[in-house]
């Protein structure tokens, strides 16, 4: 298992990201296009990496706001079976080579920072192109008579947000261990298996 502390002292050599992905049709349609345009017209408007960093740090608050809003579509992972098999399968991710420091699963998404050793060659969008198949498999079976055959389990692609530096990753760590209790969730939700830190 990987461990906080190991990141503290600085970023290990490698990417590390902010990993967000969410259950299919957990935004309003005309809401997240909306804030997709917002993005593109804020990094249009100006070439400076700063600047592009700055609107997709805006962007990712905004919608993180939508989803935590959940104003529209399923919450299957307030379902502690199935958000067992989501951690489950999200550390499994360290037997591919990834590191997962810390992770948190809500009603509708999920966030996870993964680390990605340099040199590996490893890639991030097979790493999670095969745990979308892997938790819908699994969620298929989990969910029966719930999720129609016909309709996807995640909204297809994620989110990613590059982690900066090591002060950046704490906030984000304590970002994540204290969603659960931002959006008043139960009790169950503070622990695993919905929070893990590595």
């Amino acid at each position: 298992m990987s461990s906080l502390p190991a990141f503290s002292a600085g970023l290990p050599p490698g990417d590390t990201i902010l990993l967000t992905l969410r259950l299919a049709g957990s935004v309003p349609r005309r809401a997240g296009r909306e804030l997709h345009q917002q993005r593109a017209a804020a990094q249009a408007a100006t070439d400076t990496p700063e600047a592009h960093r700055r609107a997709e740090k805006q962007f990712f608050a905004a919608f993180d706001a939508l989803l935590d809003a959940r104003t529209v579509g399923p919450a299957y992972l307030e379902k502690e079976k199935l958000a067992e098999v989501v951690a489950g399968e999200l550390l499994m991710l360290e037997e591919q080579g990834l590191r997962v420091p810390g992770f948190v699963l809500l009603p509708n998404h999920l966030h996870a920072v993964l680390h990605l050793p340099a040199g590996s060659g490893l890639s991030l969008y097979k790493a999670v192109e095969l745990l979308h198949q892997r938790t819908a498999t699994q969620a298929r079976r989990h969910l029966r008579g719930q999720l129609p055959p016909e309709a996807d389990f995640w909204q297809v692609g994620f989110h990613e947000l590059p982690v900066q530096d090591a002060a950046e990753l704490r906030r984000i760590h304590s970002y994540l261990a204290a969603h659960p209790q931002r959006l008043n969730l139960p009790e169950r939700f503070h622990d695993w298996p919905y929070v893990y830190q590595g």
